[in-house]
């Protein structure tokens, strides 16, 4: 094994942006060299991976953790940092495609998911500014508030902790009287993506499990009976691998042609003045709201406003994005006048044709999770541990969904495509007048 420093993802300002400059520095790790064998593969270091590896581990498996870069480089240390439960989809269009059955499973695991998270965080003394305050979800039009009544009506019949709230209640809460209520889900919260990735690496390691940066699979196959991963500098052998590598997906196998990927830009202001912080999401709540093109609003332990939306912070198209959200930031949070970005950076998001998640078997002994249609966190972290206990026992109601074969998402490169270009579009137009 060759070691090689924790920072490097500072190499790279537009990749993980603020999150790399205020996370815990990593466990120690290195390259994979000569052979190595383990009960189970893990091919992946992001919340699923590390999750499945933890679980694996304190169940007394021997495992490795095989990862292209270094913990978290995918979207599991981009995104907001938002603990949500559920997904985009309400519970009720969650059971309505799925069945009673495997829907109301899903959205039991999901809903109790922000508790799992937080709870992994507390054992294990992540630090990674955990604030369990909850989550709004924000209206942006009256249409949008109607929405928020259906979610709101659904998760109370699972007997969900959330509470609608009208425009003025929200107004409070948000420090805005722009959006037209919000949906307070008292179950979530936010944590620093990054450091969240890294305390689960450092939990599994410490575990026993075996971590591999820099350790690209090239090759992934079966061969007398158990699986066989070639990297440039060494090989492991395993019975079971589990695959979690979603999004950012190379050769391992054909998850990248299941899901369709789209940018997701953050951007980060200097730290606000205190009393600027004390008018905006005043109880630590993490926020987006119910546009299309939505926009995802926090604060960070330093009080720096963190705001993200659709699209990719590439040089030529860095300004419409950039400027679109100093419009929007003047017309929710006008008390902070104009703004300048200390930060900016992006990630991709995995989406599936009807917004759900998938469990796949591509063959005997392998398991892939991926689509987790941007929310990575809870799922991930569910997903990660439904998946080591179903390589561990063979039972299927481990898992929270069935597991179906790998189906391939028609005109992907095209679609991905429409969704940055509309998001470029509505970017340029949108708050001008």
């Amino acid at each position: 094994m060759v070691e090689h420093p924790a920072n490097a993802l500072q190499q790279d300002p537009l990749s993980h942006g603020l999150w790399a400059r205020s996370a815990p520095e990593p466990p120690s790790s290195g390259t994979l060299t000569g052979t190595v064998k383990a009960d189970v593969m893990v091919v992946g270091a992001g919340y699923t991976g590390l999750a499945a590896a933890l679980r694996l581990a304190e169940k007394g498996a021997s495992v490795a953790v095989l990862e292209a870069r270094a913990i978290g480089y995918g979207a599991s240390g981009r995104n907001v940092g938002l603990v949500n439960a559920g997904l985009w989809l309400s519970p009720r269009e969650v059971i309505d495609r799925l069945g009673n059955d495997y829907g109301e499973r899903l959205m039991k695991h999901l809903g109790e998911a922000p508790g799992h998270v937080f709870d992994l965080i507390e054992s294990h003394d992540m630090q990674c500014e955990a604030n369990r305050a909850g989550t709004l979800h924000c209206a942006h039009s009256r249409r949008g508030f109607e929405d928020l009544q259906q979610r709101a009506r659904d998760w109370s019949s699972l007997a969900a902790p959330v509470e609608l709230l009208d425009g003025s209640d929200a107004a409070v809460k948000i420090g805005s009287d722009y959006f037209h209520g919000a949906l307070l889900d008292h179950r979530a919260g936010t944590v620093q993506p990054l450091g969240y990735a890294r305390g689960l690496g450092r939990a599994a390691v410490r575990a026993g499990a075996r971590l591999f940066t820099r350790s690209a699979v090239r090759s992934l196959s079966r061969r007398n009976g158990e699986w066989l991963a070639e990297t440039d500098g060494g090989s492991a052998t395993a019975p079971s691998v589990i695959i979690a590598t979603n999004a950012y997906t190379t050769t391992v196998a054909p998850i990248d042609a299941c899901v369709v990927p789209f940018s997701f830009f953050q951007l980060a202001t200097r730290p606000l003045p205190p009393r600027i912080q004390r008018t905006i999401l005043q109880e630590g709540h993490g926020a987006w709201d119910t546009a299309k093109i939505l926009t995802s609003l926090r604060l960070d332990a330093a009080g720096r406003l963190i705001v993200g939306s659709i699209g990719k912070l590439d040089r030529r198209h860095r300004g419409i994005h950039a400027n679109w959200m100093r419009r929007k930031i003047r017309q929710v949070f006008p008390q902070l006048g104009g703004v300048s970005f200390e930060h900016g950076w992006d990630g991709m998001i995995a989406t599936t044709r009807d917004h759900l998640p998938r469990l796949s078997q591509p063959d005997h002994g392998a398991i892939a999770a991926y689509g987790y249609n941007g929310r990575g966190i809870g799922t991930g972290t569910v997903f990660g541990h439904a998946m080591a206990d179903y390589i561990l026992n063979r039972d299927i109601d481990d898992l929270p969904l069935p597991l179906t074969a790998m189906s391939r998402e028609s005109m992907r490169l095209f679609r991905a495509l429409g969704i940055e270009l509309g998001a470029r579009a509505y970017h340029f137009v949108s708050n001008r007048f």
